[in-house]
C-alpha cells in the first residue's frame, strides 16, 4: 500500500530556540500527542504533551534537549513500519525525515489506519477466527495447512496477543466450509477463542446440554 501520499506538511514544526509555552500552545489548539524539534534544520527529536507537563514553558526547548524522544519514520518506510512505530511509541503524530535528517513533515495515525480499510482483511467478506496455541506449536504454515486443506482461503492473519507462552492469532478467512475448519483446528489442540460464523460443535454441545437439562427434570 502507498503511504507516501498520506504524508502532511502543514502541521508545525518547532526549534530548540522556541520558548516552551509556545509548544503549549500548540497542544492546547490540537489533537497531537508529540511535535517535532529540529536544531540547525536537522531533526533532533519530539516533545510529549505529557512530558510538558512537568516543564517550565518560561524556558527554551533547548534547555530540554535531553528529554526529548527520538523516534520517527523514513521516507521509505513502509505502511506496516510506520504503524508498528506509531503502536511502539503511543503517539498519533509521526515525523517523518528525509535523507538529511530534515523533517519533511508528519504521519497522522488515522490517516494510516485508514489503510487497513482498503486491504482485503476487511474489504472481502468472509468470517473472522481466533485461535490460540502454546508458543512453542504455535506455526503460521500449520495454520495456513489446515485452512487451505478445508477448501478456504485465508484473507489475512496476525498475531494480537502472547501471554503466558500462548500466541492468540487472529484469522479472516472465506466463509466456506467453516464449521469443519473449525473442528480441525481442535483436532490440532488449538483453542478457538472466536468465531463470527456459526459453528455446528458449538450448537451440538447446546442441543446436547438442552436435551441433559429435560432428562434431568423429568
Amino acid at each position: 500500500m502507498e503511504i507516501q501520499s498520506h504524508l502532511t506538511d502543514t502541521i508545525q514544526v518547532f526549534t530548540t530556540g522556541d520558548l516552551l509555552r509556545q509548544v503549549a500552545e500548540f497542544f492546547r489548539e490540537s489533537v497531537h500527542s508529540h511535535v517535532a524539534i529540529t536544531e540547525n534544520g536537522r531533526y533532533l527529536g519530539v516533545i510529549s504533551e505529557e512530558d510538558l507537563g512537568s516543564f517550565d514553558e518560561n524556558k527554551k526547548i533547548s534547555d530540554y534537549r535531553y528529554n526529548l524522544e527520538t523516534f520517527h519514520a523514513r521516507k521509505d518506510a513502509s505502511w506496516l513500519e510506520v504503524l508498528e512505530t506509531f503502536a511502539r511509541n503511543e503517539t498519533n503524530l509521526l515525523p517523518v525525515l528525509g535523507e538529511e535528517q530534515e523533517v519533511l513533515g508528519y504521519y497522522q495515525l488515522l490517516d494510516v489506519l485508514g489503510l487497513l480499510t482498503e486491504t482485503p482483511f476487511f474489504r472481502e467478506p468472509g468470517g473472522i477466527l481466533v485461535v490460540a496455541k502454546g508458543s512453542k506449536d504455535h506455526s503460521f504454515s500449520e495454520i495456513s495447512q489446515i485452512i487451505e486443506s478445508n477448501n478456504t482461503r485465508i484473507l489475512g492473519a496476525f498475531i494480537t496477543d502472547i501471554q503466558n507462552d500462548v500466541v492468540v492469532t487472529t484469522i479472516k478467512i472465506s466463509s466456506e466450509n467453516f464449521s469443519e475448519l473449525l473442528q480441525t483446528f481442535r483436532r490440532y489442540n488449538y483453542s478457538i477463542l472466536f468465531g463470527t460464523i456459526h459453528d455446528q460443535f458449538l450448537e451440538d454441545l447446546k442441543q446436547r446440554s438442552d436435551y441433559l437439562d429435560k432428562y434431568l427434570n423429568v
